[in-house]
């Protein structure tokens, strides 16, 4: 039997080792997973105590079309409840929490604005029709600007796509085409936001502590603290095989041989690369110098190799796919009341509520409560985000990447109007700021190629995982994204006689298309 190597502990590398002992009958104590960090889960991170503030970057969309998703939720134990699967655990959490958003719009007046209707002129739903079968050889380097009007971008269905999957303006045309196919069931509940889902706790607590209890209970090993710099090949004609793996431990080099068998799964490229956290005092830094391994391995093996892709359409442009997010920790319930009577939800069943004015963007998610599982009864809480981080906010004269985590939620009081309260919320709130200078890098203008396939061509022993590998018809910035590109790998290196989870496609649903363009006249 061989090894196998894993770069990278986000849930593409969690997801491929889980395959390879589920469906390849793989020794879990023949796998290795490196990670550079302290802390496994890549982008699905939650950390930090009620005492010293909860933290993190964010949290991705589910919803009941994730087909590959679940099926690696449907065999991984529950950490809260070995009798449940990670599936039945998020089933009975929705159950618990269906979302009906009641207030997905707040206006610069701090009201509750209509948001049912979408707000097309003809030539938005005619644009929009034309996006969509357009045929995405046609689309290589255009942005969304390139295929819509001004007026587009001050719809109500700009808004809440926009804040549902953190689109801007300037990003890729060919990605924003394949999330309106993608998720074209969801045009017609786009402003209530009905179906979809939240695991019970934070991803981190719900999805990847399961998978690594699961992991480490098989004997794989993880290598923390260890980051992957470069990867030995050798070539035989076409094919390209990975000799050897260098890594590095505390500036210690080391290197590891590939023997023929052995398998290299490698994430390359990172959401959440260099994120900086601030603090009630401090705002976060914005971190340019790529001090993250996954960038600087996939450029460092892309060199002269055009099939492993071009990890520069993707990192070379900060300006453009970085954000701002907040995690708020409270342990006075006031904000969450005044929040309920605003929204007209209980904390978990409403939603986000976007504020379409504010120069930030503002968008706040109200978990359902206690969202970390170690969070304690009488603390609370909440996350958010602003897409424009460089704009100067209304009621804080700085940008908000200037902005301590107090300022932050100052701005964010100012929208909701809840003066009365402020410093009574301010006193006993610690927010703290994350800002990730690649976020929505995998949304940024591209062209074929730019994402190597999961399997290069020629490639004997080597796959790509997650965001930055190309998966034809799926969309990025989703788990579902990693852990079809994991389903994948391993079935094409272990030459194994499965398919990979079927990929939704609802455009040939005529029920489902029906109500996607009686949404296109509301």
């Amino acid at each position: 039997m061989g090894k196998y190597y894993f770069v990278g502990s986000g849930i593409a590398s969690l997801a491929g080792a889980a395959y390879l002992i589920h469906d390849g009958n793989i020794n879990g104590a023949d796998i290795t997973i490196f990670e550079e960090s302290t802390e496994f889960g890549g982008a699905l991170d939650a950390h930090g105590t009620a005492k010293d503030g909860y933290f993190m970057s964010g949290g991705r969309m589910f919803e009941h079309k994730y087909n590959a998703t679940f099926d690696l939720c449907s065999f991984i134990p529950s950490a809260s409840d070995p009798n449940l699967t990670v599936k039945q655990e998020t089933d009975l959490a929705e159950k618990d929490a269906l979302w009906y958003n009641k207030a997905r719009l707040v206006n610069g007046e701090g009201k509750i604005t209509e948001f049912h209707k979408m707000g097309f002129s003809e030539k938005d739903r005619i644009d929009l029709v034309a996006l969509i079968v357009k045929p995405e050889s046609m689309l290589d380097s255009k942005r969304i600007t390139d295929c819509f009007a001004p007026g587009f971008f001050h719809t109500n269905f700009w808004f809440e796509w926009c804040t549902l999957f953190a689109f801007e303006r300037w990003h890729s045309a060919i990605e924003f085409r394949r999330y309106l196919l993608r998720f074209v069931h969801h045009f017609s509940t786009i402003d209530t936001q009905e179906g979809i889902l939240r695991t019970r706790y934070s991803q981190y607590d719900s999805m990847a502590v399961p998978l690594v209890n699961w992991l480490r209970d098989r004997g794989v090993e993880f290598r923390m603290e260890t980051q992957v710099t470069n990867l030995g090949f050798k070539t035989a004609g076409s094919e390209i095989t990975v000799s050897s793996i260098q890594f590095s431990v505390s500036g210690t080099e080391g290197e590891i041989p590939v023997e023929k068998g052995d398998l290299v799964f490698v994430t390359n490229g990172s959401m959440t690369a260099d994120k900086s956290f601030g603090s009630m005092t401090k705002a976060p830094a914005m971190e340019r110098g790529k001090r993250s391994g996954a960038w600087r391995l996939w450029e460092t093996i892309a060199a002269g190799r055009p099939e492993f892709g071009n990890p520069a359409a993707f990192d070379s442009h900060i300006d453009e796919s970085s954000w701002e997010s907040f995690t708020v920790t409270l342990n006075d319930p006031t904000f969450f009341q005044l929040m309920q009577q605003f929204s007209g939800s209980e904390p978990g069943k409403g939603g986000l509520i976007t504020f379409k004015d504010s120069n930030w963007l503002l968008t706040l998610s109200i978990y359902r409560q206690p969202y970390y599982k170690s969070q304690p009864e009488n603390t609370f809480v909440c996350w958010g985000y602003g897409l424009f981080h460089d704009r100067v906010g209304q009621y804080v004269k700085k940008t908000m990447a200037e902005c301590t985590g107090k300022e932050i939620l100052e701005e964010l009081i100012g929208h909701l109007k809840f003066d009365e309260h402020k410093e009574k919320i301010l006193q006993t709130a610690n927010v703290i700021p994350c800002m990730m200078p690649y976020v929505t890098s995998q949304f940024l203008v591209r062209k074929a190629g730019d994402r190597p396939d999961v399997v290069p061509r020629g490639s004997t022993n080597l796959a790509f995982l997650g965001q930055f590998a190309e998966l034809p018809d799926d969309v990025v910035f989703t788990v579902e994204y990693s852990v079809r590109s994991a389903q994948i790998a391993v079935y094409s290196l272990l030459k194994l006689d499965k398919k990979p989870s079927p990929l939704y496609k609802g455009q040939h649903d005529p029920r489902v298309l029906f109500a996607a363009l009686e949404t296109l006249h509301r």
